[in-house]
């Protein structure tokens, strides 16, 4: 991830935080400036702490390692290939943060891991 695209998904994060009164947007800023605190989650771990049609954000990259053997939404700061290719053909869905935002507003359901 670039500065500018950095800064501007805290901007977004911020703003989404600001205008729905949701403040997981905000602990995604945060999670967003500290460079330090980016994390590195497997499919394994996913698939172990998720069922069946649960939206989560990872505050850091998602690895392909493992599999996934149920239907997740998932937004990250970064994803593999594999782990995209892998999510989708279990017949899950890879959102994007304002894509997140827009269908979660309120951030109400949306489940933070790593």
């Amino acid at each position: 991830m670039t500065k500018q695209s950095m800064l501007n998904l805290v901007k977004e994060f911020k703003q989404a935080s600001k205008k729905n009164k949701a403040p997981i947007w905000a602990k995604l800023a945060d999670f967003a400036i500290k460079s330090s605190s980016m994390r590195i989650v497997n499919l394994t771990r996913i698939n172990q702490v998720t069922k069946n049609n649960d939206v989560l954000f990872v505050p850091g990259k998602v690895l392909g390692t493992g599999n996934i053997s149920h239907k997740i939404i998932l937004c990250s700061f970064s994803i593999s290939a594999t782990a995209a290719k892998k999510i989708i053909q279990s017949g899950g869905e890879i959102l994007r943060s304002s894509d997140m935002i827009q269908k979660y507003p309120t951030g109400k359901n949306v489940r933070l891991i790593g």
